[in-house]
């Protein structure tokens, strides 16, 4: 089996001891994205749709530098600190994901790095290289 490991500029980079994402077995595993602005480093402004919107762009820019898209995305599993934002974050989700609808998971936590407010993981399905 090989292991890839998936780097871009364009999501931030991961804030501990892990990738951005790793493709094996035709499969990329997409780390959980939170709501840095790649370009500055920081938290986004603004409330809980704009931190969901970021931490999905993230997601996104990391699929890409994977050489697939969104609509390769088989499951999402998504972490949100108030389980009462599910319609907004649903809003914001169609976005991303308007006609391709892959499983998804979405769960209340305690808390999330950094203080956050939402946090996004994926698994796509990718061709062999």
């Amino acid at each position: 089996m090989s292991v890839e490991t998936i780097r871009t500029d364009k999501a931030p980079a991961a804030i501990g001891p892990y990738s951005q994402a790793v493709r094996a077995n035709g499969f990329v595993f997409v780390s959980g994205q939170i709501p840095i602005d790649p370009r500055s480093g920081e938290i986004v402004s603004g409330g809980f749709v704009d931190q969901a919107r970021q931490s999905l762009e993230n997601l996104k820019q990391i699929l890409i530098a994977s050489g697939v898209g969104l609509e390769k995305v088989v499951a999402v599993d998504v972490f949100v600190t108030d389980i009462s934002q599910f319609a907004a974050f649903n809003q914001v989700y169609e976005e991303f994901f308007s006609a391709h609808k892959p499983a998804r998971a979405v769960v209340e936590v305690k808390g999330l790095p950094k203080g956050v407010m939402v946090e996004i993981k994926c698994v796509a399905v990718s061709p062999p290289a």
